[in-house]
């Protein structure tokens, strides 16, 4: 007999096809997203109300900060019924997770109470959810914008080129990455890298060099030298990031990084790179991002504690 929540989940989907909605998947992300008409939404689900009409959903600080570097993102509560179900923008939950409990896995508690309000740190401190109860508008309808806009693979790129500058500066590495427009956490990545420019190396073909996703460079009597290289592959073939990072080949101490989750693509592309193949690692985009999370939760720590 199937769980209620894995019945509730399925009548979202069915309400959504039933008002016209097309859904897809979104195979990038580990989390239930789907793309559902213009948006992109998490999906969870209570099968049932504990504590005096009150619903629990937990949320991974990791799942919620891509959720919400997604175009056009919701995360929809169904709480017992899909006819109880907050569609709450992800930027809105994003903005207030400080002010919500979380464990030292970086799970947050999302507390709804009776009236399907998101509770917060503080006595009768509230996310006002009214808005977004059986809220199927905001994610039906038509976008009004111009502009291009990115798919999931394209935002997530951007996100872990964002962690990976971030692991860098707390590393104390000087960071370079050469999309300055792309935004991680309503940042753009030139204001998270802190190079301007990508330094010219002796061995090393400059115009390759300054497209490679993400460099941590040393400093050394005035002099950048880079230490690690990364590039990331998540809708792209994985040719093309080895074959960038093969610029920095002559730089022996380099360690060069292909980021993606599709470990046999990388193994049967360095299989015909044998030469090198010891030069480079594959690094699961998932474990990536455990480490970005264990890398900001070490700094704070040390500086709640001053150590």
């Amino acid at each position: 007999m199937a769980k209620k929540t894995d019945i509730l989940f399925e009548e979202f989907l069915e309400r959504a096809q039933n008002l016209k909605a097309s859904i897809d998947p979104i195979r990038v992300l580990r989390a239930r997203v789907y793309q559902i008409g213009n948006a992109n939404v998490l999906i969870r689900v209570a099968g049932n109300s504990v504590n005096n009409g009150r619903y629990f959903f937990g949320i991974n600080y990791i799942t919620l900060e891509e959720m919400a570097n997604l175009e056009n993102p919701f995360i929809a509560f169904i709480c017992g019924s899909v006819d109880n179900t907050v569609i709450i923008p992800a930027q809105l939950l994003f903005a207030n997770i400080s002010e919500i409990s979380h464990d030292r896995n970086g799970e947050y508690k999302i507390n709804l109470d009776s009236n399907l309000n998101i509770v917060l740190k503080g006595r009768n401190n509230r996310i006002d959810c009214q808005p977004f109860i059986n809220a199927w508008e905001l994610i039906l309808k038509p976008l009004t914008s111009n502009t291009v806009r990115s798919t999931a693979e394209e935002s997530i790129h951007a996100v872990l080129q964002g962690r990976l500058l971030e692991i860098g500066n707390i590393r104390g590495f000087r960071t370079y990455s050469p999309d300055k427009s792309k935004t991680f956490n309503q940042k753009k990545l030139s204001e998270i890298a802190t190079l301007d420019t990508c330094p010219k190396l002796e061995f090393s073909d400059y115009n390759t060099l300054r497209n490679i996703d993400v460099i941590w460079f040393s400093e050394k009597s005035r002099k950048l030298i880079p230490e690690q290289a990364f590039e990331i592959e998540i809708s792209t073939g994985t040719w093309s990031g080895v074959g960038r990072l093969a610029t920095l080949i002559d730089y022996r101490h380099v360690r060069l990084y292909i980021i993606s989750h599709d470990n046999k693509k990388y193994k049967q592309v360095m299989n015909s790179f044998a030469d090198y193949e010891s030069r480079y690692k594959f690094v699961n985009s998932e474990a990536l991002s455990d480490l970005y999370a264990s890398e900001k939760s070490l700094k704070e720590l040390r500086y709640r504690i001053g150590i």
